[in-house]
């Protein structure tokens, strides 16, 4: 999946601290959250206990590790970030803030460069595949109500590390429109990952 299909090519404009999100802009949110949903769903279906918990390598993670942890970055977002960013402060009247658009839906998925997850974000385990899988498919419906009912969503900006590390340090805020669509291309990023172990010569065929 390519998200260059949703943005194509973006033209810098510089906002007002005013800036409502646009119903294009929500219905590019909506489909991508569609999109990454299924896609996940589709490359976790059916998978076996052994599939699960393959590793391709030490030091590799299972697709259980992986279906975790995109869980915990989904309720991370869900949970205190959405908090903070409820009182976090405006952007400054010159921000870009559809070149971070751009940035976050055709780089945040590519696997080309990859990152150390912080200590927070990486899986624990804590839940059986199935139920990580509930939970992933539950978070997209909080993702999408956190779209559709926030229409401050433009006003707030917070601190966002992976934007800073892939925009090298050009970007650092990330608003809320943006960490929802962040959210999707992180699933849609690890999704990969999970073809990767799919992949794999060594995959057990059931």
């Amino acid at each position: 999946m390519n998200a260059n299909i949703l943005t194509g090519t973006v033209a810098a404009v510089a906002p007002t601290l005013d800036q409502q999100v646009t119903s294009s802009e929500l219905d590019q949110a909506r489909l991508y959250l569609q999109q990454t949903r299924n896609y996940a769903i589709g490359a976790t279906k059916g998978l076996s206990e052994a599939q699960w918990h393959f590793k391709p390598s030490p030091g590799c993670w299972s697709i259980a590790e992986i279906v975790d942890h995109m869980v915990v970055i989904q309720e991370l977002v869900l949970g205190p970030i959405r908090e903070q960013l409820a009182n976090a402060p405006a952007p400054s009247a010159n921000r870009d803030y559809k070149q971070v658009d751009a940035i976050v839906l055709n780089r945040f998925s590519v696997r080309l460069n990859k990152f150390q997850a912080p200590g927070a974000a990486l899986p624990a385990g804590q839940w059986p595949p199935a139920v990580a899988c509930e939970r992933l498919l539950k978070n997209y419906e909080r993702l999408t109500e956190y779209l559709e009912s926030t229409p401050d969503l433009r006003q707030h900006v917070r601190e966002s590390p992976p934007l800073k590390a892939v925009s090298n340090g050009a970007f650092e805020y990330m608003d809320g429109y943006q960490w929802v669509l962040a959210t999707a291309a992180h699933t849609e990023r690890h999704t990969k990952q999970i073809l990767e172990v799919k992949s794999d010569p060594n995959f057990p065929a059931n």
